[in-house]
């Protein structure tokens, strides 16, 4: 009698092991590029909150902030491989040149186009879902974050005049479009990694940013920003993706939940980014920052000679063809 109970306490404890195994390992890891406290990393947060709800605590989702995971280029190639279950990112064009056809300068000229071409069924949208998916990945939502500009550690230098040679110094990302957008607008552009960028403008290797907005800098340039011109550069969407793999290994309800919440955590988004963009506009200029607003015809000027003098080179890049397809189903 002893024995048997003995072995009936075995294989109950055996069973809760296996089970508290099973909880653990149905937990996710997502990374996102922004500190801990940033808007991006509090909607993680409820994201999260919602997935754990929806599934009783059955899937959980750990967050990884500030790039703790590596760069997004690296995280992107590490969650083609399964290696890191989730990220909330820019797309990597590093990865596949094509997804430059994101970051695409003024395809989009207000919010009301901008969630035309970049919300759900939008051109870039559907497009992003199917360069994703064959790197393995399976894109949940599109994360609207800014329309972008210029910030300098100086006064701006005619910054309504794209014709004008500015003789400012900017750092971009490595990647042709923001290159070639720089030198349109008359910066000198010089491509520096994101994490050496804050410290190239503190110590005058470069005098500004060119890649980012509002919310962007003043997360990690706000006290070496001077001036800030929301010149529009382009319209910055993050994705939430995930491994193909990881996603299908889930159980149904697991899958729903995940993409349920995801479709709400887009949402939400796309509710708040305008608001939010212009609410770091002023932090800011809380901060001491100058903001340079620029005329509705400068802007228009500056989106036609960016598309005139990039747009031909960045096409050559991804396919012609290819991406002028893209760009007319947008313009529709």
């Amino acid at each position: 009698m002893r024995n048997t109970l003995t072995k009936k306490l075995a294989l109950t404890l055996s069973l809760s092991l296996g089970a508290m195994a099973a909880a653990e390992a149905a937990t996710l890891k997502i990374s996102h590029v922004r500190p801990q406290g940033a808007i991006i990393d509090q909607e993680i947060k409820e994201f999260a909150d919602q997935v754990k709800q929806a599934t009783d605590g059955g899937l959980k989702v750990k967050i990884y902030a500030a790039s703790s995971l590596g760069d997004y280029t690296s995280v992107q190639e590490r969650i083609s491989v399964g290696a890191i279950d989730m990220a909330v990112q820019p797309a990597a064009a590093a990865v596949d040149r094509k997804m430059q056809i994101s970051s695409f300068p003024y395809i989009a000229e207000n919010w009301e186009q901008a969630r035309k071409i970049y919300g759900p069924d939008g051109a870039i949208y559907d497009t992003m879902k199917e360069l994703y998916a064959k790197q393995d990945i399976t894109m949940l939502a599109a994360y609207p974050v800014y329309f972008g500009g210029i910030a300098l550690n100086r006064d701006a230098v005619s910054p309504g005049d794209v014709d004008a040679a500015k003789g400012i110094k900017v750092r971009v990302p490595g990647i042709k479009s923001f290159q070639l957008t720089g030198d349109a607008l008359g910066y000198i552009s010089s491509p520096i990694p994101f994490s050496e960028a804050f410290t190239a403008v503190q110590t005058g290797v470069v005098d500004g940013v060119i890649g980012s907005g509002a919310e962007g800098y003043y997360a990690s340039f706000r006290d070496v920003t001077k001036s800030y011109i929301p010149i529009n550069t382009h319209f910055e969407v993050w994705y939430m993706i995930i491994n193909s793999g990881t996603l299908a290994d889930l159980d149904s309800d697991e899958r729903n939940a995940l993409q349920q919440a995801a479709k709400a955590f887009e949402a939400k988004r796309w509710e708040r980014a305008k608001s939010d963009q212009a609410a770091y506009e002023q932090k800011l200029a809380d901060n001491g920052a100058t903001i340079v607003r620029l005329s509705d015809a400068e802007l228009a000027a500056a989106a036609k000679k960016v598309r005139a003098d990039v747009w031909p080179q960045i096409l050559e890049d991804v396919g012609v063809d290819w991406g002028q397809s893209i760009l007319d189903q947008a313009a529709n």
